[in-house]
């Protein structure tokens, strides 16, 4: 412990450093959790859609949706989602999974599933672009 402290009275700014990245990691990390979804890599996304028969829904522009996207995924803009018509409200009953091109827009539309009823949510994390580097099944039908 002395030497720790020895360290850190020598070293003061990259003590101060460290400390400022743990706790940006701490409080991203107690965000992300806080946001009620799970964020799942295709590997972990494939395990939830066959174990609990998740439904994927991709929140992808159509015609970045008609390049490539993961076979049985229903296209829904984030416009419907945040004005849910009675077929996407039949959906919220079930798992889900979102996606989108890079993971980014997935999010939001995880939080406002949630915020519309859903029970389990989940975001596949790096979306397409991560699902088809992993070598993943994409259809274009």
């Amino acid at each position: 412990m002395q030497q720790l402290m020895e360290f850190v009275g020598n070293h003061p700014l990259l003590a101060g450093g460290f400390a400022a990245v743990l706790l940006a990691l701490i409080v991203t990390e107690v965000r992300r959790r806080g946001l009620g979804w799970k964020s799942l890599s295709p590997g972990e996304a494939v395990a939830f859609m066959n174990r609990e028969g998740a439904r994927v829904i991709d929140v992808s522009p159509a015609a970045e949706f008609r390049k490539g996207h993961i076979i049985g995924a229903k296209n829904v803009p984030l416009s419907r989602i945040k004005d849910p018509d009675p077929e996407l409200k039949k959906l919220l009953e079930k798992p889900l999974l979102v996606s989108c091109r890079t993971g980014q827009s997935a999010g939001a539309a995880a939080s406002e599933l949630l915020r519309q009823g859903a029970g389990d949510v989940a975001v596949l994390k790096g979306g397409m672009a991560q699902w088809s580097s992993d070598n993943f099944p994409v259809t274009r039908a």
